[in-house]
């Protein structure tokens, strides 16, 4: 493994964490009950965006194998 595929392993950790942060603070605002709701939209289109970075970051550690 090579110091790119170290750090975007790294950062596919990093995101990984912050996807399931976001998901866990979203399930807790609305066991309260009192939330902003563009706070929660906010919270849910940077989901989102990691989604598809962490994809984007999958995609880039898998080798390209033509089928």
């Amino acid at each position: 493994m090579n110091l790119e595929e170290i750090e975007v392993e790294s950062a596919l950790v990093r995101m990984k964490q912050e996807h399931r942060d976001l998901d866990d603070a979203i399930v807790a605002l609305g066991v309260t009950g009192t939330f902003d709701q563009l706070q929660v939209q906010r919270m849910k289109k940077r989901k989102l965006v990691l989604r598809d970075e962490i994809s984007q970051f999958e995609t880039r550690l898998l080798p390209d194998i033509i089928a």
